[in-house]
């Protein structure tokens, strides 16, 4: 299993420098990934320019939007161009990660329509594959570019409902897990296979999760007020995610074995603080 780990853009610590440094020493250390979260209306950094940032500065790390909220961003041929402009400076390294989202301020902020919004993305992850095709649009426009490299970026979908199952299985090559634990992945990973199967497919999906973390002095004090304030939206629920954060590196190694046994390719370990340690702390707890 790869291990991949978040860009803390969305970390309370954070600074434009700090994050470009990040990603240098992310690769540095031998991540498989950099990952990014995507909110609109919250105090963080928008993911795909932090992933141009990171791509201008690194060289074989993959870059990954884990998840992008493709429905709440209006016009989906700008969108394609801005993603395979990135896949395109990058080298290759895009790994578009989708799903439907569950924040309905974010969509308002735009004026995008919340209730529709898997029926939505459904179309705008065809749209983008026709796009970097070269296909006509929706609207009957063909020739936007950059035309990236057959097949271009890697497509991935998020959910956990049968519904995003299918969504992975009719449009992507994988599938992402957020908020999960270990033994519910397995089951989650059978459900993704099941889908795969379900939609006439003879390959396998690529199954990623992502957990978040934060080791060192004061890690869970500090992880706790993090995400119970990203994670307000959800009510009590936030509770639970702020408790479910790992703050020991042998919790750490012992829940990404346990991924590793379900099934999981890669796991992305999201941090909850920007100091530049805390990078060293996970490499050295996850990759040895």
């Amino acid at each position: 299993m790869e291990i991949g780990v978040g860009l803390p853009t969305t970390v309370p610590d954070i600074d434009g420098r700090r994050l470009v440094q990040w990603a240098v020493r992310a690769e540095e250390h031998g991540f498989a990934s950099l990952g990014v979260l995507d909110r609109l209306v919250y105090d963080s950094y928008e993911p795909l320019t932090a992933l141009a940032a990171a791509a201008a500065v690194t060289e074989r790390i993959r870059l990954a939007t884990s998840i992008l909220l493709a429905a709440y961003r209006p016009g989906t041929p700008l969108l394609a161009k801005q993603l395979a402009t990135l896949h395109e400076i990058s080298g290759g390294r895009l790994v578009v990660g989708a799903a439907a989202g569950g924040r309905e301020d974010d969509f308002q902020a735009t004026g995008a329509p919340y209730r529709d919004r898997g029926r939505r993305l459904d179309a705008i992850l065809a749209e983008l594959r026709a796009v970097w095709d070269g296909k006509e649009t929706a609207t009957g426009i063909a020739g936007i570019g950059p035309r990236p490299a057959a097949p271009g970026p890697e497509l991935i979908v998020g959910g956990h409902t049968p519904a995003a199952m299918r969504r992975a299985a009719r449009h992507a090559g994988g599938w992402i897990a957020g908020g999960s634990s270990a033994t519910a992945y397995a089951d989650l990973a059978q459900q993704a296979r099941a889908a795969w199967r379900a939609e006439g497919r003879t390959d396998s999906p690529r199954l990623v999760a992502l957990v978040y973390a934060c080791l060192g002095p004061d890690a869970r004090e500090r992880a706790e007020r993090y995400l119970r304030a990203y994670y307000a939206f959800i009510g009590p629920k936030a509770e639970m995610a702020a408790k479910a954060v790992l703050t020991d590196a042998g919790s750490l190694r012992e829940t990404a074995a346990a991924y590793a046994e379900a099934g999981c390719d890669e796991l992305l370990v999201f941090p909850c603080t920007a100091t530049p340690s805390q990078l060293d702390l996970l490499a050295e707890a996850t990759l040895g």
